[in-house]
């Protein structure tokens, strides 16, 4: 593998793999490649580390629980060997995160944003670290230290951000890498699409989950939350058009979402994660990014805007 590799389980070559911010969505798939035998170390919580080191991480899918043997540190210096680096801090810490790596890469690094939003790419470029893009479809929370709860999915979009013709070299080392561990990694030349196909799901779900304090079901499942959802896709289609983003019509996006919703009907959203536990909010990255660029592009988006504004009420009130 063009990206590094070191012995694994049976003889196998694999990177090494450092998940830098390993919240849910870091824990969720280095656990699946730690399974498969990557060396993978998780840089999370002190609480999360000292359990996973105790235990080993406790992961929660379908009903049934098993525990996953996988190095954890909070110190980000596992960084320094690490051939792919899985970036999975909040939104709000993207440009502090990037910044902090960039002494620690080691040359010929690859690091892969896993993110919402679609302007993580940029902001780390900008902080002197050239990240991959990653597209994230997985519903997972972490409900104690060390315990992962999975609730749906768990595929990646990997690709350059940027207009290219075909995939890079790299972008194709770790969607191999990903499926040898047996993850679905779609792998595209410009994952900008992409990752504005995921902000739309995102706009639907994240805000009314939170103000809802709802699981996914009941959204596609009821009228009146069928027909809000139906105004933020097409405000948002109608941003990403404005912003010159190719992307799918508001009518196959709005049915993408409605079977997204079925399919991973038992989840809450991050957004609702987070306040539920006091913690900030993304929704600046997600119906609040929609209104801004809406705003400074002179399309409308009442809806989202009205959202982004309830959520950071709810925010501001529970911290």
């Amino acid at each position: 593998m063009s990206i590094g590799s070191d012995a694994g389980d049976a003889g196998t070559s694999w990177p090494r793999v450092a998940v830098f911010g390993a919240g849910a969505v870091g824990c969720h798939f280095g656990a699946k490649l730690a399974e498969a035998g990557v060396p993978v170390t998780l840089i999370a919580r002190p609480a999360h580390v000292d359990a996973i080191r105790k235990d080993g991480l406790l992961f929660e899918s379908g009903g049934q629980q098993r525990r996953i043997a996988i190095s954890a540190d909070t110190s980000p210096e596992p960084v320094r060997d690490a051939d792919v680096v899985l970036f999975c801090v909040k939104t709000r810490d993207t440009t502090e995160g990037a910044r902090s790596l960039v002494p620690l890469l080691k040359p010929g690094a690859t690091v892969v944003s896993m993110q919402n939003g679609v302007d993580n790419v940029p902001k780390m470029r900008e902080a002197g670290v050239d990240a991959l893009g990653a597209v994230v479809y997985v519903a997972a929370s972490m409900p104690g230290p060390g315990h992962l709860l999975h609730s749906g999915r768990g595929d990646l979009v990997v690709g350059e951000y940027g207009s290219a013709q075909a995939p890079s070299a790299r972008a194709a080392a770790v969607s191999e890498l990903f499926e040898r561990a047996g993850v679905r990694c779609k792998l595209v030349a410009d994952v900008r699409g992409e990752l504005w196909t995921k902000l739309v799901m995102n706009c639907v779900f994240n805000a009314m989950s939170a103000v809802g304090r709802s699981r996914y079901g009941p959204l596609v499942e009821r009228p009146d939350t069928r027909a809000v959802a139906r105004d933020l896709v097409d405000e948002c289609v109608s941003v990403a058009k404005a912003e010159g983003v190719p992307l799918a019509d508001a009518d196959t996006l709005y049915e993408a979402a409605l079977k997204l919703g079925q399919a991973m009907a038992p989840a809450t959203s991050s957004t609702e994660q987070d306040l539920s536990l006091g913690r900030p909010t993304e929704i600046d990255s997600l119906n609040g990014y929609v209104a801004a660029r809406g705003e400074a592009l002179g399309v409308a988006t009442p809806v989202n805007r009205a959202l982004a504004a309830m959520v950071r009420l709810l925010d501001v009130a529970r911290r």
